[in-house]
């Protein structure tokens, strides 16, 4: 599945088995956050830091509780881990870190995540 913005229909894989064009970047992020079961993030731009940030945040609010991954390719999201623990540390984070992101830079351990928490929301 393909969730895109209008803006950039125009580059969108065109392979997907569903493609859905949001008006505009925020029913996008509604609609990906709706349909997913967890979010992995993997490498990005400016966007990807905003989608991240926006998933954080409702879920440190209780809005969902869906597992979030940060897959920390090469050490890609070093600064953004560095930053959050920053947070945690100095009391800006209500929860423990750990309960609202899992970093790794491994895919398997990614996937262990999200069986464990598929098994942990099961029982």
């Amino acid at each position: 599945m393909g969730i895109s913005v209008e803006l950039l229909a125009h580059t969108v894989y065109q392979g997907a088995d569903e493609i859905v064009i949001s008006p505009d970047l925020a029913t996008r992020k509604a609609e990906l956050l709706a349909r997913a079961d967890a979010i992995m993030v993997l490498v990005g731009g400016l966007g990807t830091l905003d989608e991240v940030t926006e998933i954080l945040e409702l879920k440190k609010h209780g809005l969902h509780t869906k597992p979030v991954i940060v897959l920390d390719t090469e050490g890609f999201y070093d600064g953004l881990r560095t930053q959050l623990a920053r947070m945690e540390a100095e009391g800006f984070l209500p929860q423990p870190l750990d309960e609202l992101v899992f970093f790794t830079e491994d895919a398997t351990a990614a996937l262990a995540f999200l069986e464990a928490a598929g098994e942990a929301s099961a029982a």
